[in-house]
Formats: structure tokens, C-alpha cells, sequence
């Protein structure tokens, strides 16, 4: 037997073990508005397929889920649109109304103007 430890380098352990301070020092070089339209455009991608908008179709959708990711979108838009630039914003904002109004034409009832999915950061919505 040898006295030194075993190489870790070749264990399983290993190879899925995340690198933190790569990720911190990664994270750390990128601008806040590039998080705030990365978040945005993966909370409109969710609700697109909780919507029902993607090939799949109906296979995903879920309302009850897409008014959550809608109204979480429209607080993030709100909360940072004088951080961004309205270059940033302007087609965020177009993305949110347009999955705003898409939910509005899934639900079999339709909420009052104001009362949908993040109408109250937005105001109410209207074709």
C-alpha cells in the first residue's frame, strides 16, 4: 500500500462536482441587465409552453402556472425598467403583453381587465 491519497481526479465525484469559484468569477463579469433580460426571457419562454404556444402544443399547458411566470415577468419589468434601457425594454414589454393577451384567449373565462396575469404591474391588457 501506498501512503499517499488516491487521485480524486478519476472518481465520479469528481467530474460532478460544479466549480463555485469558477461560477462566482463568471457571474461576476456580467452585466446586471444582461441577468434581468436573461431571467425575463426564460420567464417568457415558461410561459409560453405553460401556454400551450409551442409545437408541442396543449402537451404542457397549464394556466394556473403560466399566470404565475406571466405576473412574475410583468413584477421583473417593472421593478427594472428605469435600470434598463428601453432598448432592453421595449420588446420585453411587447413579449409580456403578447403572452398577457395569449392567456386571455386560452382561459375558457376570462379575467376582468385589470385582474389578469400581471395587469396589476401593467394595467389592464386589450387586443
Amino acid at each position: 500500500m501506498s501512503d499517499t491519497p488516491a487521485d480524486s481526479a478519476g472518481a465520479p465525484e469528481a467530474l460532478d462536482a460544479p466549480d463555485f469559484d469558477e461560477m462566482t468569477r463568471d457571474i461576476a463579469e456580467v452585466p446586471a441587465v444582461e441577468v434581468i433580460v436573461t431571467v425575463a426571457v426564460n420567464l417568457m419562454s415558461a410561459a409560453a409552453v405553460k401556454l400551450g404556444l409551442t409545437e408541442e402544443g396543449d402537451a404542457y399547458k397549464d394556466l394556473d402556472e403560466a399566470r404565475k411566470l406571466v405576473t412574475a415577468l410583468a413584477g421583473l419589468l417593472d421593478a427594472s425598467t428605469t435600470e434598463i434601457s428601453s432598448f432592453h425594454a421595449a420588446p420585453l414589454r411587447d413579449g409580456l403583453k403578447s403572452l398577457q393577451l395569449a392567456f386571455r384567449e386560452a382561459s375558457l373565462v376570462p379575467d376582468e381587465p385589470g385582474q389578469g396575469p400581471g395587469e396589476k404591474y401593467t394595467g389592464p391588457v386589450y387586443g
